[in-house]
């Protein structure tokens, strides 16, 4: 699907991004007031990017084991936020160039699982008692907590975009709420929060029917929200809060048919009805070519607690119909199997989900740690496996270096979205999570965290 930015989105006739909060139904004018003003990002226009660090390939022991990584100094000439060229050693340019003195250049990272339109990040601490709640406990809470969190959820939404910045991401797939309680109002309000940072982030969005299609009668609302500027449709657990796996999930496919939407589901359900759905979706995705490579499932612990045999007939069904399996890597009894899903081409995406709200206190929006805990959970200790756990954090699973150890990115032509770190190869980068010196998003610097960087 193509990446939306809030630019080539026509939502109600969004103007300056200044009035964007008074714009909107349910945001008087105090609220309008705390609007907190969008920091400029520095803007470098043409520049050379000097003394940068590039993976080059393996170094191998005689058993043939990738034993180090190697990397050399290049410049990069970055022009209209695309890396025009990439020069070995100085380069000869009448350009301003910016030293980056032997930092090392690797894929930006995206955030493809967060909710930043109901959290409390940005406000104040809470950790409230959840032990036992059942989905549908939490679905009756948030219906109590919504009117509370939506007066300053626009606000709020804009903070957590700073935090994901300067943990390395300049992209965010973000899980909107449609429900009865706020209507499209988070939708408004998150939409308000992207347009104040179009220029320094991107994104898609997900029309998420938190409170369950059926079970909240939410379809009419769906629908409304397809038209406004969304890129997903959602759904949740179609048997357990639902109650009708079949109509439930007819529901969510129709309305992204009907609109030419992608689908994302959340699926917590255990087998057998976890498994019944996954079924499903792989049934209507086979017969719905448009939705291939369009349809994902969040979460989808089904698939960690599948028999072996099952589990490999359903990836491979999934990697052949482009299915893919966004998950927030968790640990106890739901670690994913995601060494089998990747065998079988399944696209592997992570995220934050929940940075600091009802449902869990723990997000930090940093996805190298994402890559890390992946390697710990699956014994990735060594150099070879270590580099490749990044793969979960980035672009369309982009590396440096290929598993043939041969330099993939970044080439010319490519956008100039990168981070740069203190480390010596991205296999370290991932076990020992460097702080972001910088971040990238086509060329312009939208986080700085160094001493070393001087602009």
């Amino acid at each position: 699907m193509e990446e939306n930015l809030i630019s080539r989105k026509k939502f109600l006739g969004l103007g300056a991004a200044a009035t964007g909060a008074a714009l909107f139904s349910g945001i008087g004018a105090k609220a309008a007031s705390t609007v907190l003003p969008v920091e400029k990002e520095k803007t470098l226009g043409e520049y050379i990017l000097s003394n940068v660090r590039l993976e080059e390939g393996f170094e191998y022991n005689e058993k043939n084991e990738v034993v180090a990584t190697k990397t050399s100094l290049y410049s990069l000439h970055i022009s209209d936020g695309k890396i025009k060229n990439i020069i070995s050693g100085k380069s000869n340019l009448k350009l301003k160039t910016i030293d980056a003195k032997g930092l090392l250049m690797l894929p930006g990272l995206r955030d493809m699982h967060i909710h930043i339109d109901k959290t409390y990040y940005g406000g104040i601490w809470n950790a409230a008692p959840r032990k036992g709640y059942t989905v549908k406990d939490m679905i009756a809470l948030e219906q109590k907590l919504i009117p509370q969190l939506l007066p300053d959820s626009q606000r709020k939404a804009e903070e957590a975009i700073k935090l994901m910045q300067s943990q390395g991401s300049y992209f965010a797939r973000c899980q909107c709420n449609i429900d009865p309680v706020s209507g499209l109002k988070s939708l408004e309000h998150l939409l308000a929060a992207l347009q104040n940072n179009k220029d320094s982030f991107g994104w898609e969005i997900v029309a998420f029917p938190q409170h369950g299609i059926l079970y909240s009668q939410s379809e009419p609302l769906l629908r409304e929200a397809a038209k406004m500027g969304v890129d997903f449709i959602g759904g949740l657990d179609p048997t357990t809060v639902d109650g009708n796996l079949e109509k439930s999930l007819d529901t969510m496919f129709q309305i992204a048919l009907d609109n030419q939407k992608g689908i994302d589901i959340h699926l917590h359900e255990s087998p057998p009805s976890g498994k019944a759905a996954i079924e499903y979706i792989i049934k209507r995705t086979e017969e719905n070519k448009e939705l291939q490579g369009k349809t994902y499932i969040s979460h989808g612990f089904a698939l960690a607690r599948m028999e072996p045999k099952e589990l490999e007939k359903i990836a491979e069904e999934m990697g052949h119909l482009g299915i893919g399996v966004i998950s927030t890597i968790p640990m106890g009894r739901t670690v994913m199997p995601i060494p089998t899903l990747k065998k079988h081409g399944v696209k592997l995406m992570t995220g934050t989900d929940s940075i600091v709200d009802h449902w869990q206190p723990f997000g930090t929006c940093d996805m190298l740690e994402k890559a890390k805990l992946c390697a710990q959970l699956y014994g990735w200790t060594d150099e070879f496996n270590l580099s490749r756990a990044l793969h979960i954090a980035t672009k369309d699973e982009i590396l440096p270096l290929n598993d043939s150890g041969k330099q993939v990115w970044p080439k010319a032509g490519d956008d100039a979205d990168f981070i740069l770190v203190k480390a010596s190869c991205s296999a370290e980068a991932v076990a020992r999570l460097p702080k972001r010196e910088g971040v990238f998003f086509k060329g312009k610097m939208i986080y700085e965290d160094s001493e070393v960087l001087r602009f």
